[in-house]
This record gives C-alpha cells, structure tokens and sequence, in this order.
C-alpha cells in the first residue's frame, strides 16, 4: 500500500519545515506549495489522500481555494490551519467543504491525530474474517482459531490486529498504534505497543526470531506482510 500524498499550503516558511518533516516522519509523501494559485492548480491536478490548507495565502485565500477544490467536484478531505479563531470564520470554512479546522498555533500531535483520523476514515475496514498462515482471524468474535484451538482476543490486541488488517504492506510506526488503538489524549509508552504486538504474534503462532508476517521495521514499528 502506497503512503498517502498530502498536498501542503502553508506560506510560513518555518511551519512549512516544521510540517513537512513531521509529517515525513508520520510515513506520509507531502507535497509544500506555498502560493494560493500554485496551490488550486496541484489540489485540481493531482490526486490527493488530504489537503492542509492554510486560510491566510498570497495569491488566493484557502477559502477560494477550499470553493473551488469543492466546486469541481474534488472531495479530498480538508483541513484548514489558521491563526483566526472567529467562530464565523470556522463556520465559513466548513460550509465551503472544509472537513476539519485547527486553529495556530497548534500542538503537532493533535494535528496529526486529525490527520489520521481523516485519512481513517476514508480507508476500507479491516476484514472481520481473514486467514493469517495457519491461524483464523474473526474480528467481531475477538478470537483466534489455529490448530483447532481457539483464543480470545483482548480489546487492545484486535486494535492492533485490525490495524495491521487495514493496512497490509504498509510500515505502522509505534505512534500510530498509540494513537488509533489507545488514543492520543492518554499515551502509555511504546514498550506497551511492543508488548501487545509479541502477544498477537504468539496468538497467530507468528513468534520466534523470524516472524513471517508481523515485521519488525527498525527505529520506526512494525509492517503486516501477508501472504
């Protein structure tokens, strides 16, 4: 699975940076474009999984470019980043197709909590029911059948499993798992990922020094390579 492409509008040169690599690290393929109409005309162009869309832009305003995405009929999620508080200027925003609106200065993990959430929310769900090697994966059951035993899945570790399903083939770092299966408002630390992640290995009979579907990715988390 390709990494989403985020079409960045943002003419501060420094939170341009700042956003860029952090959303770099995040996995995801940004694409900075620090003008209105540069802007409009990439956002028309190319196809998008999400646009961070400044309000305040030389050349043409996020609003007119929020408009006009919209109008010919392009429904990328958008979020709008702005240093106007106004509730009017927010209503504004969301009745022209925005789908979200963060207001500067922001904290950095909250804004990539909403872009996972955006993006989430576009992606098929994770089968209910799916092989693993020789293991029978069900969902909605939350349990584990190999070898004609079966066993439960706790809360936590079908997150973790349904994250991996949704994603196959693509590297997960250690913070998305906190964020999607614990949640970003009350982060434990990563070991706990770690911990959660041997014990559904050991439940797929994917343990051992070489696992054959759930990778380790050093420095960064895991990938779910299925067969």
């Amino acid at each position: 699975m390709s990494h989403p492409r985020i079409l960045l509008v943002e003419d501060d040169e420094s939170l341009g940076f700042v956003l860029v690599d952090a959303l770099e690290r995040e996995g995801y393929r940004p694409t900075w474009s620090r003008e209105g109409r540069a802007a409009l005309e990439l956002a028309l162009r190319d196809p998008w999984d999400l646009i961070l869309l400044d309000l305040m832009l030389p050349g043409m305003d996020g609003h007119e470019i929020c408009k006009r995405v919209r109008a010919a009929g392009v429904d990328v999620p958008i979020l709008m980043l702005t240093a106007r508080a106004r509730e009017e200027d927010r209503v504004q925003g969301l009745d022209l197709g925005a789908d979200d609106y963060v207001v500067k200065p922001f904290g950095l993990k909250e804004l990539l909590a909403r872009i996972r959430a955006r993006l989430r929310a576009r992606k098929p769900l994770a089968p209910e029911l799916v092989t693993v090697g020789t293991a029978q994966v069900d969902l909605a059951a939350m349990t584990v059948t190999r070898a004609g035993e079966t066993v439960a899945l706790t809360k936590l570790e079908a997150g973790v499993l349904t994250l991996f399903l949704a994603n196959p083939g693509q590297v997960l770092p250690r913070g998305r798992f906190l964020d999607e299966v614990w949640g970003y408002h009350r982060h434990p630390t990563t070991r706990t990922v770690d911990m959660h992640v041997a014990r559904v290995r050991e439940k797929l009979g994917d343990a051992g020094a070489t696992p054959r579907f759930i990778r380790t990715v050093h420095g960064v988390g895991y990938r779910f390579d299925p067969e």
